[in-house]
């Protein structure tokens, strides 16, 4: 029996390769994806590939709070409503939403792209924390600096240590900025992009000093 990359044409199976290297992804689901769109008609491989460009060529970071956008600066950057004396630092852009869905935080945001993590290479310079220390220095001299910067990483090994490395550096670069943590109502491993609103609404109220 010839092996199953050799019984496929080639299109499908780099396309199978292809969802196969998305998170959360293996070789069986990749598979039922790529079947899933034979089956269908061309129009909805159309619309998938233009989706798929589009979100190349039309996304960008924002380079106030590098969130991923279309426009720059941001949607909720731009939004005059926002305080912008208080900073919330996630990991990654769905945490923005996560948070955004709880409707109790009224300020601005700063994504990560992840966390250090030495075991995966990652560490403070492969990450956007130069960015927000700029930011919270940027902004010392003006009417309205930044007062307050909410360490909202996910309650993780990675995401502790995290929130540890951008604490001292704050600490070390303005002395009467309060730096806060989510509260503990967030379950232990979890992931902000799962938590419902009513648990994230209260661990941004209960958010402590550290």
């Amino acid at each position: 029996m010839p092996p199953v990359n050799q019984s496929l044409p080639p299109s499908v199976t780099r396309l199978i390769d292809a969802f196969a290297q998305l998170p959360g992804i293996g070789p069986k689901s990749a598979s039922r994806l790529a079947y899933y769109l034979l089956r269908q008609p061309a129009e909805t491989s159309t619309t998938l590939a233009e989706a798929l460009h589009g979100l190349k060529a039309h996304t960008r970071l924002c380079s106030v709070c590098m969130n991923i956008t279309e426009t720059d600066p941001c949607p909720l950057c731009a939004d005059e409503a926002r305080d912008r004396g208080m900073i919330c630092v996630v990991e990654e852009p769905l945490d923005v939403a996560a948070i955004e869905r709880a409707r109790i935080y009224k300020g601005t945001y700063h994504v990560l792209h992840g966390v250090i993590s030495p075991i995966n290479g990652v560490g403070p310079d492969e990450l956007k924390i130069s960015e927000l220390l700029t930011r919270v220095r940027t902004r010392a001299a003006a009417a309205d600096p930044v007062r307050e910067v909410i360490l909202a990483t996910n309650p993780t090994v990675e995401g502790e240590q995290t929130a540890a490395y951008i604490q001292r550096k704050l600490t070390a670069l303005a002395s009467g900025l309060k730096v806060t943590r989510l509260a503990r109502g967030l379950p232990v491993g979890g992931d902000l992009e799962y938590a419902d609103e009513i648990t994230l609404g209260r661990a941004m109220e209960g958010r402590q000093g550290i």
